[in-house]
């Protein structure tokens, strides 16, 4: 089995109640995608998630008029009754999430104080405490910020992702080679930024204004160059400088491809990790994951046997049930 498939299986067990029963199938639902149940539960959150962002988003455009600015004698869009209407009926929903998934889980607490618990909570918390804030020009602002932070809720979308560990495993053992990669960068802004304020300010003197006033705006210009963004606030404006800066551009394309092939061999080499052969019943599909419980095909649980291990090599071995 797979690190990452280890991890996954050791949080789904430490927090899975060992008791048989009402709260056991509720945590399959709801933190498993793997039933039929359980990608229905995620679906119904996804659409939900995307509807909060997408009304949050909406009602920051002026032209809607669904804010009313503290004097403003304009009068509110009918739609904001509409709008508030489908927030509180989304933040119910996200609300009797938040308790099914403190419920079924096996140490709620832990569950609570832990990241994807402080981003449940977070998702629901501001719609709660506008109700305790009353509305004046004063509290105009804070009620506002308050509600933006419903965007927290975009985050809950990363936990239906099932690819997210082992993307999060590849980055994390690359990290030495990210690192190093990291320093070559900031080698190269410092030196590029130090000898172009050298050129376009400290040479030049007073014969023409140049952009670069300081070092730290230097190494600012060097970045926005080496990641190819440009945006044309500083600019360089003797020969030399220009010389500098498309070579700075042409060193930034050839390193900007370096930190995605370490993660990319990172992942490429998880391909070629052992495969379990561990029949399904239902759909007579041979090969699955490491350590699933579910069919990945048609979200029937295996059966109860021992899994046959298939090698890169191709060899075969039985798994033992401890394994």
């Amino acid at each position: 089995m797979s690190t990452a498939a280890e991890k996954v299986l050791r949080r789904r067990l430490i927090q899975r109640p060992a008791e048989p029963g009402a709260r056991q199938t509720l945590y399959d639902v709801i933190f498993e995608a793997d039933s039929a149940l359980g990608r229905g539960f995620d679906i119904a959150l996804l659409v939900a998630i995307i509807a909060s962002i997408t009304l949050v988003a909406i009602e920051t455009v002026p032209e809607y008029g669904l804010q009313r600015e503290p004097g403003s004698t304009k009068p509110i869009s009918p739609l904001s009754t509409w709008f508030l209407v489908a927030e509180w009926i989304l933040t119910i929903l996200f609300t009797i999430e938040y308790a099914l998934r403190l419920y079924c889980v096996r140490h709620p607490l832990k569950y609570a104080f832990s990241f994807w618990g402080i981003v449940d909570l977070l998702s629901i918390l501001p719609s709660y405490l506008t109700l305790f804030v009353e509305y004046s020009a004063k509290s105009f602002v804070i009620l506002r910020s308050v509600r933006l932070l419903r965007v927290f809720r975009v985050l809950k979308l990363w936990r239906m992702m099932s690819q997210a560990d082992e993307l999060s495993d590849a980055v994390w053992k690359s990290r030495e080679k990210i690192i190093v990669f990291l320093a070559v960068v900031l080698v190269a802004v410092t030196i590029s930024g130090t000898l172009m304020y050298q050129i376009e300010t400290v040479l030049m003197g007073d014969s023409h204004d140049s952009d670069f006033t300081s070092i730290p705006q230097s190494m600012y210009w060097a970045i926005v160059t080496m990641t190819t963004v440009g945006y044309g606030d500083v600019v360089p404006h003797t020969t030399i400088g220009k010389i500098i800066s498309a070579a700075l551009i042409l060193l930034g394309y050839s390193l900007i491809i370096v930190p995605t092939g370490f993660v990319s061999a990172e992942l490429s080499s998880k391909l070629a990790t052992t495969t379990e052969r561990h029949p399904c019943s239902q759909c007579g599909l041979s090969n699955h994951r490491a350590g699933a419980v579910h069919c990945d095909r048609c979200g029937h649980r295996l059966d109860d046997v021992i899994p046959t291990v298939s090698s890169p090599d191709g060899s075969q071995a039985s798994k033992p049930n401890g394994g």
